[in-house]
């Protein structure tokens, strides 16, 4: 039987600082809203809020950039300092270039393993001039922090997905992913299982966490300024290693 599946944007968030206690932050804006977590329910958090609790923020008029930044700068027409930065969040190059005079491409492998535009580096949704965000050190660790803090304020256990923005190969347009989770495995393997059709499935594995945060990124629209959303209704397995299940072994990565 198909299930319904609600998603609920928490929305009245105040700007995160470094060292707010999020779990309160989003509670109090739970309650100003007339909701509740329930248990079993998937919390859905936007990086930037994460990052700015763990006080992931970097001033780029603090940064001396390195000869090799500045070389980098030239071929891809950005800002040194922030070349700087990407790279001090880089543990490999995958590509870069520029094919438009006014866009340099820069696509990298984070300390946490995902491969994404400038390492994840943000300037969005920051505080203006010359502040940027970086990713969590480790979301997945985030994550947990996260379900333990709702289990010890409400006595309940709740998955926690956070997601980051990002392009794909292939495809115009950004989409929403998992880049830490808790609480639920990140995919679900159907190998084994037969089809409507009595066909034994031999190679379907889905990546529900980046489903969830796909669906999810329709209600966190960068301009509406909600960072949280509720997905209720959902069945999913409990347990998992993380999001870092959802990274490629590079063995098995023909596009590397």
């Amino acid at each position: 039987m198909a299930q319904s599946i609600s998603l609920i944007p928490v929305r009245g968030i105040p700007e995160i600082k470094p060292n707010d206690n999020l779990v309160e932050a989003i509670q109090n804006a739970l309650s100003q809203n007339s909701l509740t977590l329930e248990e079993a329910d998937i919390l859905v958090c936007a990086q930037k809020i994460i990052s700015k609790a763990e006080n992931r923020i970097v001033d780029l008029n603090k940064v001396q950039p390195s000869p090799y930044a500045h070389t980098l700068s030239k071929e891809v027409s950005k800002d040194p300092r922030l070349i700087e930065v990407i790279l001090s969040e880089t543990t490999k190059i995958i590509k870069m270039d520029q094919r438009k005079p006014e866009k340099g491409r820069l696509i990298v492998e984070t300390r946490g393993g995902v491969i994404s535009a400038n390492a994840g580096v943000d300037a969005s949704n920051v505080s203006g001039g010359d502040m940027v965000t970086l990713l969590p050190i480790d979301s997945d660790e985030s994550a947990d922090k996260l379900a333990q803090g709702f289990k010890d304020r409400l006595g309940i256990d709740v998955a926690i997905i956070i997601t980051d923005t990002v392009g794909r190969p292939w495809r115009d347009g950004l989409v929403d992913i998992a880049i830490g989770c808790s609480g639920i495995k990140a995919l679900k393997d159907y190998r084994g299982e037969s089809d409507s059709k009595g066909f034994e499935l031999n190679a379907t594995v889905m990546a529900v966490a980046d489903e969830i945060a796909s669906a999810a990124g329709l209600l966190m629209e960068k301009a509406d300024s909600v960072p949280v959303v509720i997905v209720r209704g959902y069945e999913y397995e409990t347990g998992g290693n993380g999001a870092k299940e959802l990274i490629r072994n590079p063995e098995d990565d023909l596009f590397r």
